[in-house]
């Protein structure tokens, strides 16, 4: 058994529209962002993850930063399997004298296509997967808190990705119903972004549009304990000066 693990390694990927988490012996091991940046000239990826994110938005003309994932699916297939072979790459840096097959399990949002789960499949055989399992994001998330997926009683999962929101019934082993929209995280995003300019007629960038959602989003105005309002600075589109303004849960509660 022991000899079989050393040639054959099992993991488990959460290949997300914003994040890629790659779980290994029992631990995340990765924790990405999904992003790839590419040179234009050479088509050569330099970077993936939170580098190609740092960069997102402040390169140069040659260098262009891709999401290879849109609304739950892979948009872009050469970009997809480099970035999971070079999240992988980030497992096995300490071990770079053997790579060993690899076995994979891979989330999929439970409205996909048969061409989109093809499209997963192969990506993930191209960046190196000897066998390639996909199981639905609904019934992985159940089995991940400890819910006993065969028991005869429905359990609902509601799962709020980035590019995604799904509502499934899970009972007896299987989905009973679900829901796929593709209204997830990156339209909040989006929405925050939109709220800043027409209401604030200020600038901000993608990044700074999620770190706002993180520390002060909200779905409603009354919460029992409401953080702080959050400091945002951006580019006044009147002056074309920085500046910075302070916004409040209530604000994006009013975004959103």
């Amino acid at each position: 058994m022991g000899l079989f693990n050393f040639f054959m390694q099992e993991i488990a990927i959460d290949l997300g529209t914003a994040n890629t988490i790659i779980y290994f012996e029992d631990k995340v091991v990765v924790d990405e962002p999904s992003i790839v940046a590419k040179d234009r000239l050479t088509n050569r990826v330099v970077a993936i993850g939170r580098l190609a994110q740092q960069m997102h938005g402040k390169t140069h003309k040659n260098i262009e930063t891709i999401r290879p994932l849109k609304d739950g699916v892979i948009a872009d297939f050469q970009a997809a399997e480099e970035m999971i072979k070079g999240m992988i790459k980030m497992i096995n840096k300490r071990k770079s004298w053997f790579t060993p097959s690899l076995r994979m399990v891979i989330c999929i949002p439970s409205g996909i296509t048969e061409v989109e789960k093809r499209a997963v499949g192969d990506s993930a055989e191209h960046a190196g997967g000897k066998d390639v399992y996909l199981i639905h994001e609904p019934m992985a998330a159940a089995i991940g808190i400890g819910i006993d997926v065969e028991e005869p009683m429905g359990n609902m999962i509601i799962d709020i990705g980035g590019g995604t929101s799904e509502i499934a019934v899970i009972a007896l082993g299987g989905i009973v119903t679900d829901k796929n929209i593709r209204v997830a995280g990156d339209e909040f995003t989006s929405d925050i972004e939109e709220y800043m300019r027409r209401q604030h007629n200020i600038l901000i960038g993608e990044r700074t549009a999620e770190q706002i959602k993180i520390e002060v989003g909200a779905a409603t105005a009354e919460l029992d304990n409401p953080p702080d309002d959050y400091p945002v600075r951006g580019r006044d589109l009147m002056t074309g000066i920085p500046k910075e303004i302070l916004v409040s849960h209530i604000e994006i509660a009013q975004a959103l």
